[in-house]
């Protein structure tokens, strides 16, 4: 009977354990500078890997001192906690499935267009004031300066294919534009612009460039698009290693008590 509560204990403690690469998930999304800035995905990762840590050690508790209606809040608490795991992995999954980026003539960069994205993403960086916090973060990055120390000719910068999407979009004039390069951050606009509004709202002002641009919004939205992907592959193998661990959990729950019934009986107390 004492092993099988230390049994139960034990795999309250792996689910307890289970949180951190969530948590992580959710820290190194915040480590990122358009993730930063937009601030969706990582608190809901952060906040249910940290119900998850605490859901878990309080079953643990549990367990190991046998309290069993705890164990019985922990076993309804945990089952809340995976089914909001999965509805969140099923959500990032379905907001970023399509979008990819479109090749432009003589460039090895990838330039991307904010209509390929889901209107629920889009929503997300086109609520009133909402860009306007987003462009003042970037500008205060270095996105933008890491690419005007990286590559100092036009070849360098037209043969980028390590260009993230970020910088494609909001460090410089769309190709189609036709601007000529003088730096990587500093362009001589032709002499009849196009009547594209990204090809006017381009700026050398290091402060403005092209983030007021539709291109800067698709650019951060596929970077968001590849870093969501990563971090939800690691929410899936949790979700269904969490999943695993709970049900062997109450396995062994529903064992320990078969066992304290069948102890009972045997001393004649049924």
């Amino acid at each position: 009977m004492a092993l099988n509560h230390v049994g139960v204990a034990a795999i309250n403690l792996v689910a307890a354990l289970l949180s951190i690469p969530v948590i992580a998930a959710g820290i190194w999304l915040s480590a990122q500078v358009d993730s930063a800035c937009v601030q969706l995905l990582q608190w809901p990762l952060i906040g249910l890997g940290v119900a998850v840590l605490a859901v878990g050690l309080a079953g643990f508790v549990a367990a190991f001192w046998r309290l069993p209606w705890v164990l019985l809040a922990y076993f309804v608490g945990m089952l809340l906690l995976v089914v909001a795991l999965a509805c969140l992995a099923v959500f990032v999954f379905v907001v970023t499935t399509g979008a990819s980026g479109r090749r432009v003539p003589s460039r090895a960069f990838l330039e991307y267009d904010i209509d390929d994205f889901s209107g629920w993403l889009r929503g997300r960086v086109d609520e009133p004031g909402r860009w306007e916090q987003i462009k003042t973060c970037l500008a205060a990055s270095p996105v933008c300066s890491d690419v005007n120390q990286t590559y100092a000719t036009a070849q360098d910068l037209f043969s980028a294919s390590w260009l993230t999407p970020l910088q494609s979009g909001c460090c410089k004039p769309p190709t189609r534009c036709g601007y000529t390069f003088v730096t990587p951050i500093f362009w001589i606009s032709p002499i009849s612009a196009a009547a594209d509004p990204d090809c006017t709202a381009w700026s050398n002002d290091q402060a403005q460039l092209c983030y007021s641009c539709a291109s800067c919004k698709a650019g951060l939205l596929q970077n968001l698009r590849r870093e969501w992907r990563r971090a939800d592959l690691i929410l899936v193998v949790a979700t269904v290693a969490l999943l695993a661990v709970y049900a062997l959990g109450c396995y062994a729950f529903r064992t320990a008590k078969t066992d304290e019934l069948f102890r009972r009986y045997r001393q004649g107390y049924t």
